[in-house]
C-alpha cells in the first residue's frame, strides 16, 4: 500500500483513538535521508518524512519541480489541484485537523501564495500544523522586476510559527525539516517556505537526519495539585474541552476525566464529540445556566476568546464570579487577560490524567449529583423545546428544519462542516457529532470561503464516513466553483444551502442598530445547485419541509458531489445575546 494511502486508511480507522499517525514520531531510530535531484524531490521527501500525503495546490510553473517529485515518489504521495489557491490551504488545513499530520499546500508565486494568505491566517488561529511552500522569483533575477516577485515571508510573519526563503537548493530540506518540526512542535500552528525558480529546478545531493518529536516536559506536578485542589472546593463545577484536546490527541483522557469526576461538560469547536450526543455529562444545551452558575470552570485546550464570554464565567443569580483554570498544551496559550485561579501545561493527556489522580486521591466522596442533575433537566428540557423548531412546517422554510431531517440520516462517523454565519449557529446548536474529530467549522477566525476545501480533505481522510458541507448562501459564493475539484477528483460531498438570499449574520444586527440595511441582500433565487450541476455534479432546489428529507436521501445515494439548496425564511435570524466581539 503506497504512503498516501496508508495515511488515509489509518486516518479512517484510528481516529476515534488516541495514537498518532506518524512516519514523524519514529524519527528518532530511522536513517538519515539521502537526497539527490532538483530541490523539489529533497522539499517533498522531507515532508513525506513528517507524514505528509497529499500536496493540495493550483498549477504555477513557479513549482513543477514539486508536482514531479509528487509524480515519481514511491510514497503515492497524491496531487489534489483546485480552483482557487484558498481552496488549497483550507484544504491542508482540513486534513491536518482530521488526521493530526501536517498538511501541505504549494502556491506558485506572487498571487498564489498572496491568495493563501486567509487560510494560513485561519490555521494560526486554530493552532493547526500546516506548511505553506511558495514559489518565488529566481533569485537571478531578483531586484529586476521578474514576475511575481514579491518577498513573502514578511506578508506571513505575523500569521505563522516561521517564515523563511530557503536560498539555496542545498537549503530546501534542511529549511522545509525545520519548517514542519516547528508546526508540530507545542503550540501546533503553520509554517511558510518559499524557494527561488531557479534553485527548486536546481540540483544538489545531500543527507539529512530528519528532526524528531519534541519531547515536551512532564505537567508539573504542584500545578496538577493546586488544579485538582480548586476543583476539590467546587460546589458547581463545569469543565470545557476544546479543539486542543482532539488535536493533542487526547480525547481518551479527556472522557475518563469527565466519567470519573462526574463534572458536567461543555465542548467547543473541535472538542465536540469528545463526549457524544446524549451523555449524562454533556451540557452544551444548558450552557446559560452552566457558565451564570458555577462557582469553577475548567478550561481544556481552548482560549477563553469570545466564543467562551472572554471567561467571565459565574454571577448568575446573584452567585459570585467563577473561579477559571486553564490547561493548556504549552504555557503561551494561557490566558493573560483572566485571573487565573490554577492553570497546568503540557501533554494534555498527562494534564488530564495527571489531575485525575490528585482529584481522584483528594475528593472521593465529592459529589455534584444535584448540580449535575439540575443542569441534565435544562438539556432535557430544551431538546424537548426543540422538538417544535425542527419538526416546524412553516412556509418559508425554518433552517432549524433542515436540522431535523439531517439528523435522523447522519451516522456516528459523519463528518459535518460548517461553512457560514447564521445557517451554521443553527446546525451548532441542533447538531452534535457522534465522535471526536467529526467537527470541522472556521474557528476563532471566522472565515468563511473553507467548505469545500475542507469537504475535499475530509472525502480523502474519511473515505468510509458520510461528509456534509453545511453551506450559507453567502459563504457558497466564495468557493462554489472549486466543486469542479470534487467532481474532477471523484469526491462525493452532501452540500446543503440554507439559502435565505441575505448576509443573515450582518443584515438582522443592522436592522436592529439603524433601522435599515445595506449591502446585505442576495439573490434568494439564486440556483446553486444549477451552478453544480454545470460543474458535473448534481442537485435540486427545496422550497417545501416536506420535500427535505427526500432530498436529503438522494443527495447521501448519489454518489456525486451533491447539492440540496434550501430555500429558507429570509426573517429568521439565530438568536445571539452577545456580538461577540
Amino acid at each position: 500500500m503506497s504512503t498516501a494511502a496508508s495515511l488515509t486508511s489509518r486516518a479512517s480507522s484510528r481516529y476515534g483513538d488516541r495514537v498518532s499517525i506518524s512516519h514523524y514520531n519514529n524519527h528518532a531510530e530511522a536513517p538519515p535521508l539521502t537526497l539527490s535531484g532538483h530541490a523539489g524531490r529533497h522539499a517533498l521527501a522531507v515532508a513525506e518524512a513528517h507524514g505528509v500525503g497529499t500536496l493540495w495546490t493550483l498549477s504555477g510553473a513557479h513549482v513543477f519541480p514539486l508536482y514531479d517529485a509528487a509524480v515519481q515518489s514511491e510514497s503515492g504521495t497524491r496531487i489534489v489541484d483546485v480552483r482557487h489557491e484558498q481552496t488549497a490551504v483550507f484544504g491542508a488545513e482540513a486534513t491536518a485537523k482530521l488526521t493530526r499530520d501536517p498538511g501541505m499546500a504549494v502556491l506558485t508565486a506572487g498571487p498564489g501564495v498572496t491568495n493563501g494568505v486567509s487560510g494560513v491566517a485561519q490555521a494560526h488561529f486554530s493552532g493547526v500544523p500546516l506548511l505553506a511552500l511558495g514559489g518565488r522569483a529566481p533569485a537571478t533575477r531578483w531586484g529586476t522586476g521578474a514576475l511575481q516577485e514579491l518577498d513573502h515571508p514578511p506578508v506571513f510573519a505575523p500569521i505563522t510559527k516561521y517564515a523563511s526563503t530557503a536560498a539555496t537548493a542545498g537549503d530546501v530540506a534542511g529549511t522545509v525539516d525545520h519548517a514542519l518540526a516547528t508546526a508540530r512542535s507545542a503550540h501546533r500552528g503553520p509554517v511558510f517556505v518559499d524557494v527561488p525558480m531557479d534553485e527548486l529546478y536546481s540540483h544538489a545531493d545531500t543527507e539529512l537526519a530528519v528532526t524528531g518529536p519534541q519531547q515536551r516536559p512532564e505537567p508539573d506536578p504542584a500545578e496538577l495539585s493546586s488544579v485538582a485542589g480548586i476543583l476539590a472546593t467546587a460546589q458547581r463545577p463545569v469543565v470545557v474541552l476544546g479543539s486542543d484536546v482532539w488535536l493533542d490527541g487526547a480525547e481518551q483522557a479527556a472522557r475518563r476525566f469527565a466519567d470519573e469526576t462526574g463534572i458536567p461538560v461543555i465542548t467547543n469547536g473541535m472538542g465536540r464529540g469528545l463526549l457524544p450526543s446524549g451523555h449524562r455529562l454533556l451540557v452544551n444545551r444548558a450552557r446559560s445556566t452552566a457558565f451564570g452558575r458555577a462557582d469553577v470552570v475548567l478550561v481544556v485546550g481552548t482560549p477563553l476568546d469570545f466564543r467562551l464570554g472572554f471567561g467571565t464565567f459565574g454571577g448568575g443569580d446573584g452567585a459570585a464570579p467563577a473561579r477559571v483554570v486553564h490547561l493548556a498544551d504549552s504555557p503561551a496559550q494561557l490566558t493573560t487577560h483572566v485571573e487565573l485561579a490554577a492553570h497546568a501545561t503540557g501533554d494534555l493527556s498527562a494534564v488530564l490524567d495527571g489531575v485525575l489522580d490528585s482529584y481522584t486521591e483528594a475528593t472521593r466522596h465529592v459529589d455534584h449529583g444535584d448540580w449535575t442533575r439540575r443542569l441534565h433537566d435544562q438539556v432535557s428540557a430544551a431538546l424537548e423545546r426543540d422538538r417544535a423548531l425542527l419538526t416546524a412546517d412553516a412556509d418559508p422554510i425554518h433552517p432549524a428544519r433542515v436540522y431535523g431531517e439531517l439528523n435522523a440520516l447522519l451516522d456516528d462517523d459523519a463528518v459535518i462542516i460548517g461553512d457560514g454565519g447564521d445557517f451554521v449557529s443553527w446546525a451548532g446548536k441542533f447538531i452534535e457529532p457522534g465522535r471526536p474529530g467529526c467537527w470541522l467549522d472556521p474557528g476563532p477566525y471566522g472565515c468563511l470561503g473553507a467548505g469545500v476545501g475542507a469537504a475535499a480533505a475530509a472525502r480523502l481522510a474519511r473515505p468510509d464516513s458520510q461528509v456534509v458541507l453545511l453551506y450559507g448562501d453567502g459563504a457558497a459564493g466564495m468557493s462554489l466553483m472549486d466543486v469542479d475539484t470534487l467532481v474532477r477528483h471523484g469526491l462525493p460531498v452532501v452540500m446543503i444551502v440554507g439559502n435565505n438570499g441575505a448576509w443573515g449574520l450582518e443584515k438582522h444586527p443592522m436592522r436592529f442598530l439603524y433601522g435599515y440595511d445595506v449591502a446585505a441582500d442576495l439573490r434568494a433565487q439564486t440556483g446553486y445547485d444549477d451552478v453544480v450541476r454545470a460543474l458535473g455534479g448534481a442537485g435540486e432546489t427545496v422550497t417545501a419541509p416536506g420535500q427535505i428529507a427526500p432530498a436529503l436521501r438522494r443527495a447521501f445515494d448519489s454518489g456525486v458531489p451533491y447539492l440540496v439548496n434550501v430555500q429558507c425564511d429570509p426573517e429568521i435570524a439565530y438568536p445571539r445575546s452577545t456580538t461577540g466581539i
